[in-house]
């Protein structure tokens, strides 16, 4: 696909990413989708008023009525797609930067689109094929105030409200700014725990730390979670669909062992649980130690979604699926990825034991990753170029399902190109963290020297 990556298409705005182009995605949404109605949302961004805007008004011009929601964490609006049967438009780019913004779109069963619908959607845009409305059949729009308490509604009654507040748990809480600040404090409060928050108002600029909740940026966080004497800390991205956890001792859990302490609580013999290509050895061990079975994707949700309903189509269950950077699914629960479900069910787990145990079994790996920027198509290639000839002249059998990725048996590292940003990543892991860095490091030279080569 040219327009939808491995999460929706994002952008810098004003460069990559414009209302006009916004205008013709609903415009190419509203000619595809069979609906009267429709659903725009967003998340806190500056930008994200200006978007959805555009996007109401390309919906209204090929005839579709709007429900707006405002501000909305990614799961809340999903939710409310599914419930109304209604698909939606969700304006947001989730970790990015404050400068980006982006597009979602999500079917009328609440599921983010896969990949034959936003191929559908994009030959649309690319070709310009609208099905304008005449001037007295254009769309109408109307302003929804409920979703968000509908959401946290939902959430209370899926999770065991009893045994997390019979825990009498302190949970420090870190919604990045974004639209989980309008929602998790009050899930978690009526869940029964006490409440203490850090950059918990909703604010696009980002003011007390950039939007990915990766260990750098929760330093806040850290304090808060001793200064609390807390059990457990949670921290969302820019549109709460990840969770990433601190224990009580104000230090970040690898979300990788956190995944994999929470698919432990999950697949039984014969589950499939599906991951990234990226997956951590860690959550290998827990599908052998369970007799299940690991399904491995291209990155990226759509890619994740797309190979769980091919599954469940079949008949499989899919109890846990994911990456490892917070963004989990419980398909049985709702396929979607949601920071405060994924709380809540982390929070089940915190009810029994400290979270320094619950992880214990899953800190026996490092992991290492180096960003790699480039800034035009020709970079990308000569680096792209460097890999493949990395990968195959390297000591073990690249797999090509998303970039090369080379397996060692106790450690791998795998180079591919961000699905959302001018960059190509390079992963790695080993027990031991010097290992992990000199894989990555070896893998990482070659690109550079690629780049140098250019300039």
């Amino acid at each position: 696909m040219k327009l939808f990556g491995s999460s929706g298409t994002r952008g810098v705005v004003g460069d990559s990413l414009t209302p006009e182009f916004v205008l013709r995605i609903a415009k190419a949404a509203g000619t595809v989708w069979d609906t009267d109605r429709a659903v725009v949302a967003r998340d806190a961004r500056t930008t994200g008023e200006m978007f959805s805007n555009a996007a109401t008004s390309g919906l209204e011009s090929v005839g579709v009525d709007v429900d707006r929601l405002g501000p909305t964490p990614t799961p809340s609006a999903v939710r409310y797609a599914g419930e109304t049967a209604r698909p939606a438009i969700v304006i947001t780019a989730s970790h990015n930067p404050p400068e980006y913004n982006g597009v979602k779109l999500v079917g009328a069963d609440g599921v983010e689109l896969g990949i034959d619908d936003l191929e559908a959607i994009e030959s649309h845009v690319l070709e310009e094929r609208f099905a304008t409305a005449a001037w007295d059949a254009v769309g109408e729009s109307r302003r929804v105030e409920s979703a968000n308490r509908e959401y946290v509604a939902g959430l209370l009654d899926a999770v065991d409200r009893e045994s997390i507040a019979e825990a009498d748990l302190t949970v420090a809480l870190d919604p990045g700014h974004g639209p989980g600040a309008l929602t998790s404090p009050t899930f978690f409060r009526e869940l029964g725990c006490e409440v203490v928050t850090v950059n918990a108002n909703a604010d696009g600029h980002f003011p007390g730390r950039p939007s990915e909740p990766v260990e750098p940026n929760l330093g806040d966080l850290k304090s808060l979670v001793r200064a609390a004497d807390a059990d457990v800390g949670i921290a969302h991205d820019g549109d709460a669909d990840r969770a990433v956890f601190l224990d009580e001792r104000g230090e970040v859990v690898v979300a990788e062992a956190s995944l994999a302490a929470l698919a432990a609580a999950e697949l039984d013999p014969g589950d499939i649980a599906v991951a990234a290509v990226n997956v951590s050895q860690r959550l290998v061990d827990v599908c052998d130690a369970a007799d299940a079975t690991l399904e491995l994707t291209p990155i990226g949700a759509t890619n994740i979604i797309t190979r769980i309903r091919e599954l469940h189509a079949a008949g499989e269950r899919v109890p846990i699926a994911g990456e490892g950077n917070g963004g989990i699914f419980y398909p049985e629960y709702r396929l979607v990825r949601d920071g405060a479900y994924v709380g809540a069910k982390f929070l089940e787990l915190a009810a029994e034991r400290p979270v320094s145990e619950i992880v214990s079994p899953y800190t026996d790996y490092e992991n290492v990753r180096i960003n790699l920027s480039y800034d035009t198509e020709a970079e990308l290639k000569s680096m792209l170029d460097a890999a493949r000839q990395f990968a195959e002249s390297a000591d073990a059998e690249p797999n090509t399902t998303d970039g090369y990725r080379l397996d060692y048996g106790d450690a791998w590292v795998l180079v591919r190109p961000s699905g959302t940003e001018p960059k190509v990543r390079v992963y790695a892991e080993a027990a031991d963290a010097e290992r992990a860095e000199r894989l990555a490091e070896a893998a990482a030279e070659p690109l550079r020297d690629a780049l140098a080569d250019l300039d």
